[in-house]
């Protein structure tokens, strides 16, 4: 078991410290990422194509390091918008390939193109008639000769000293679903929206599938224009939204806040005896209540507003909504 002298002996007989090792690397796997965005060309094309055409879903497979890499494809194929599904290539000889529909794509991944799970899926994706989108480093490899679309990786080695792990292999296939996923997203036109569709459980989901109504404070603190502006204080320390709103009746006549509230005291001294609709923003800013959540936010993040009151569909006021709600 190696210590932590030792280790301190292996890295000074190497002659270079961690962090030089570590630039190096980055800086060899960016190269080999620079040359695979130099030789996209018609073959990605071509595998976009068929993906956006697929009537069925996209079905990645891979073996070992490739197969971790393809899992993440397609969960990100899935969340933006092209339906696609992992496939483990050995339990797909064990029954699994039953998932598979005749009009699904099958995106194959094998580093060498030679991977014995993959090859042997070959002769029954063909008979089901699966167009079959290979991804390897090998050219003239079995993957590639018997692949719809070949798309390469054009890589010269492992980043590994001993060009045994997979490092660079993997970042290059990574690197290509992203690039296929994005093409796709633009393509489709697949917008913020649909993602949160995909997205309901996270904060992006939250405030793109939200509505106003569903978040906002229904228990109204409101003052006539006609009420001392003391009246207006004890309405806002009741309501605990640092606001009331200012009603005529059923109308909407304005509102008061606590900033309207400093103002007034340093500007007038004998404020507190002076009705509220001598400081109150009249017309406030107001949203429906069926409006985004998100979009209710952008409001008030670019008007520099604290709170919006909110409308029904018949313009009276349903509730107040709190920038801290979003």
């Amino acid at each position: 078991m190696n210590t932590g002298k030792g280790l301190v002996r292996g890295l000074a007989e190497v002659g270079q410290s961690a962090a030089a090792i570590s630039r190096g690397v980055v800086a060899e796997q960016a190269r080999a990422l620079a040359a695979m965005a130099q030789s996209f060309g018609t073959e990605i094309e071509a595998a976009v194509d068929m993906i956006l055409r697929c009537r069925g879903r996209l079905i990645v497979s891979g073996m070992g390091k490739s197969g971790l890499i393809g899992r993440k494809m397609a969960a990100t194929f899935s969340s933006t918008g092209t339906p696609s599904y992992f496939l483990h290539p050995a339990e797909a000889l064990h029954g699994d390939l039953g998932v598979i529909r005749h009009d699904d794509v099958v995106m194959l991944i094998s580093n060498s193109g030679e991977t014995e799970e993959i090859l042997r899926l070959l002769p029954s994706l063909q008979d089901f008639g699966n167009a079959i989108v290979g991804i390897s480093s090998n050219r003239n490899s079995t993957l590639a000769r018997h692949s719809t679309v070949f798309l390469h990786l054009p890589m010269e080695r492992e980043v590994c000293p001993n060009n045994l792990a997979p490092t660079t292999s993997t970042l290059l296939t990574l690197a290509l679903g992203d690039a296929l996923a994005v093409a796709l997203i633009q393509l489709r036109g697949f917008k913020p929206l649909d993602f949160a569709r995909f997205h309901p459980g996270g904060s992006l989901g939250r405030k793109l599938l939200t509505r106003v109504a569903d978040v906002m404070h229904k228990r109204i603190p409101a003052v006539h224009p006609s009420a001392p502006l003391q009246d207006a204080i004890n309405s806002m320390t009741s309501g605990r939204l640092g606001l009331t709103v200012v009603m005529d009746g059923e109308q909407l006549a304005g509102i008061f806040t606590d900033g309207d509230l400093r103002r007034a005291i340093a500007k007038d001294p004998a404020a507190l005896s002076r009705p509220v609709s001598h400081f109150m923003t009249a017309n406030p800013i107001t949203v429906t209540a069926g409006t985004r959540l998100s979009d209710a936010e952008v409001l008030m993040r670019d008007g520099n507003i604290r709170a919006l009151i909110v409308l029904d569909d018949e313009g009276q006021v349903a509730g107040v909504l709190d920038i801290f709600d979003n």
